[in-house]
């Protein structure tokens, strides 16, 4: 009989709630233990979805020898010091997106994993998810002919939502929206790009409001990216072809493809298979790894979370978005360099080939054949759920 693994969540929010009730209805998976910086928001979060352990301090949380994974849910600013403590106890962590606030965050987040022998992934729960399998299958089949453009959009109004709105919480549209809009272009159209163009508007405390992103390839394929936190978009990722388009409905949450010809009439159509909430996937694949002793996620490895992070950080240099404590960071280095009497040249990111080990199909299935996976998205019985 499988050993039930117990998962802890960092941070009290809503999308923390949406995992404890997702991990509710898994078999083999427990919420063991949730923390909060307020303990009675804790022990309020803990009471309503019936949590086992409550603490009211990050820290004390992660010492505690039980837990098997660390679900962190905090605002972007507070990743990179969440993990580090996370890594330094030794507790394997899933991050929610944007992984750090940028990349020097994230190298150094990854190094530190590296050399403690620490797992580390992060919770784009779209890379996880089983339905990209047959979106990327659709896409290769070459039903569509020769792919030329792909257009995706993202959005919600969430001015309301203060983090949203707050430079210090590394707030605005991109970590939190267009992060989607960036992963999905990565995964169907792949990481060869030799420029990248882009605007946004702000909003009055600083941060991005609404984005557009065009992304050209080596092949000539394009990407054309935008994501807003004004309104409701409808959420739709298209590719165009030679001899059709693929729809995807809903690019943050897979709920179908279709697929139409030239004359505009559907040929093909497929709906995603019911899920829990889709959380479901990232957690499997964590525990997963964790089982075989991997540091990484093959969905989503470590190459392209840099990769990502460092995408994001070019269209924040070219909008001028500095979130302060990344001000800060920089005058304490300045302060702590020795003077320089040559002129150093400053070398911009190049993102031009940045690649990731490409993950390519057959590797996948040679891959998935070696190993049963212990953890799988099983719904619990009712009698289970309570």
């Amino acid at each position: 009989m499988l050993k039930q693994k117990r998962v802890a969540i960092m941070g009290a929010g809503n999308i923390a709630g949406v995992m404890a009730k997702t991990i509710k209805k898994m078999k083999h998976v427990k919420c063991y233990a949730i923390a909060s910086r307020d303990l009675g928001r804790a022990k309020e979060f803990a009471k309503k979805y019936g949590i086992k352990k409550a603490y009211g301090s990050y820290e004390e949380m992660v010492q505690d020898p039980k837990i098997d994974l660390v679900y962190i849910a905090t605002p972007h600013s507070e990743h990179y010091q969440n993990m580090k403590m996370c890594i330094e106890y030794g507790k394997p962590v899933l991050c929610e997106k944007a992984f750090t606030a940028n990349a020097e965050q994230a190298e150094e987040v990854l190094q530190l994993a590296k050399e403690k022998g620490v797992f580390v992934a992060e919770a784009i729960w779209t890379r996880y998810m089983p339905f990209l399998s047959t979106i990327r299958g659709i896409l290769s089949s070459g039903i569509i002919g020769a792919p030329s453009m792909l257009t995706c959009n993202l959005g919600y109004p969430l001015v309301h939502v203060p983090r949203m709105m707050q430079p210090e919480l590394a707030g605005g549209a991109l970590l939190d929206l267009g992060v989607y809009t960036l992963n999905f272009a990565s995964m169907l159209f792949g990481t060869d790009i030799t420029r990248m163009t882009s605007a946004c508007t702000m909003t009055p405390t600083g941060v991005d409001a609404s984005n557009s992103i065009t992304i050209t390839y080596r092949d000539g394929r394009m990407a054309v990216l935008n994501s807003t936190m004004l309104g409701t978009t409808d959420r739709r990722g298209i590719i165009y072809g030679t001899n059709g388009f693929i729809e995807i409905e809903n690019i943050n949450n897979f709920e179908s493809v279709t697929v139409y010809d030239n004359s505009r009439r559907v040929v093909k159509s497929v709906k995603a298979p019911k899920q829990i909430s889709g959380y479901e996937y990232e957690v499997i694949s964590s525990l997963n790894a964790i089982e075989r002793g991997q540091l990484e996620c093959w969905e989503m490895p470590h190459a392209e979370i840099i990769r990502i992070m460092k995408m994001m950080d070019e269209l924040r240099k070219a909008w001028g978005i500095v979130y302060p404590f990344e001000e800060t960071e920089k005058e304490k280095e300045m302060m702590e360099e020795p003077e320089v009497v040559d002129e150093v040249e400053v070398i911009p990111v190049n993102l031009e080939n940045d690649p990731m080990p490409e993950v390519y199909a057959e590797v996948v299935e040679e891959t998935t054949a070696t190993y049963t996976p212990l953890f799988v998205a099983e719904v619990a019985k009712s009698d289970e759920q309570e």
